[in-house]
């Protein structure tokens, strides 16, 4: 069986492709922005033009734009190819290629929004031991963290926590089958990671 991974929802675009598990070819682009114009050509240059039975799409939390650009581009491969289409949450591909075999626990610290941090904990077996919450930097410093810490702001909540981070700090599509499997999702809808700035009268 063929899978074709899309990974959007940070300023990294990425897609791979695998049969069987085994990667196939993958391509990996850090855009900041520019991702609707870049990702449909970035799965078109993978073999067979990245045709796959199952497509395995990034449901954040991150970019909310680069997150609706992929899921997008997931539901219409989808439609056309009759595929599968699964979520996944972005943090957890982070504490994957962290984690590796090491068995240890993760804290992924993200950018958010407002200056706030995306910060969740993974245990040694990949699953999230909490839901992703946002904290202002001090905050999120302040909390007990996990052996390893990863993310796109794991350098500066090391350096406030006293910590060496790990190297790992954007997504990478070619890592998705390190996921595990009950953390894909038939449900597409996004992971916004905090509470929306727009509220209705009243609420």
């Amino acid at each position: 069986m063929r899978v074709l991974a899309i990974e959007t929802a940070t300023e990294a675009c990425s897609a791979a492709l695998f049969d069987n598990g085994a990667l196939v070819d993958s391509r990996h682009e850090v855009l900041g922005r520019g991702h609707a114009e870049r990702l449909v050509p970035m799965i078109a240059e993978l073999p067979g033009k990245g045709r796959a039975d199952e497509i395995r799409v990034s449901l954040g939390p991150g970019s909310f734009t680069g997150v609706r650009i992929g899921l997008a581009v997931a539901r219409a491969l989808g439609i056309a190819w009759h595929a599968e289409v699964r979520g996944y949450p972005t943090l957890a591909l982070v504490a994957a290629m962290a984690r590796g075999d090491s068995g240890q626990t993760v804290t992924v610290c993200m950018t958010g929004g407002h200056g706030e941090w995306f910060v969740q904990d993974f245990g040694g077996d990949g699953l999230p031991l909490g839901a992703v919450a946002s904290f202002p930097p001090a905050n999120a410093a302040a909390r007990t963290l996990g052996d390893r810490l990863a993310g796109s702001k794991a350098e500066e909540l090391g350096d406030l926590a006293g910590r060496t981070p790990d190297p790992v700090r954007l997504p990478d599509a070619r890592h998705v089958p390190a996921l595990p499997d009950s953390l894909l999702r038939a449900d597409l809808a996004p992971l916004y990671g905090r509470a929306p700035d727009a509220k209705l009268p009243g609420g």
